[in-house]
């Protein structure tokens, strides 16, 4: 067993996991959200864009947090988060989408776990619903390890090569 995978458990057990409609979220929790979106993809990827599009509040989000580290104990950082566009008339299709683990929380497996806690409640919850995601083409492995497969030519966005993927 490598360090890595020796400290990995422990550090997702310590880990709160909240799947919200978005009129569920605090305020605190929509902050946390737009803030780590921001930190990752506009600033750490250097993409200019519009994440603010309005289908959050439309989607399912699950936030993973970490331990609380403030005096009060009422902050948990927001280490990870992923949202879930459901079916509509324009998309039959699940959406999962700005997938992100914030700095502190990477390197340990969290991405692995958020994307199986996912997938296993959209499957649930809308079982034989196909399931598709933009993906950062460097990502494709990882998304193919869940079952995920590209269904469109790599592209570009934001300038950052993409790839439509698709699971059933």
């Amino acid at each position: 067993m490598t360090e890595t995978q020796h400290t990995a458990a422990p550090r997702l057990a310590q880990l709160e996991w909240r799947w919200k409609a978005f009129d569920d979220l605090t305020p605190t929790e929509v902050y946390a959200m737009l803030a780590a979106r921001s930190a990752v993809f506009v600033v750490e990827q250097n993409c200019v864009y519009g994440d603010i599009d309005g289908l959050d509040l439309d989607a399912w989000h699950l936030l993973a947090l970490g331990p609380r580290t403030d005096s009060s104990g009422k902050h948990a950082p927001l280490a990870g988060y992923l949202r879930v566009l459901l079916p509509d008339t324009d998309d039959t299709d699940i959406r999962i989408g700005r997938v992100l683990t914030t700095v502190e929380f990477r390197g340990f497996g969290l991405g692995n776990t958020m994307l199986e806690r996912s997938l296993e409640h959209i499957r649930a919850q809308w079982p034989g619903t196909p399931i598709r995601l933009h993906a950062q083409a460097h990502l494709q492995r990882f998304y193919g390890a869940f079952g995920f497969a590209p269904v469109s030519e790599i592209h570009e966005e934001d300038g950052i090569p993409h790839v439509w993927m698709r699971s059933a």
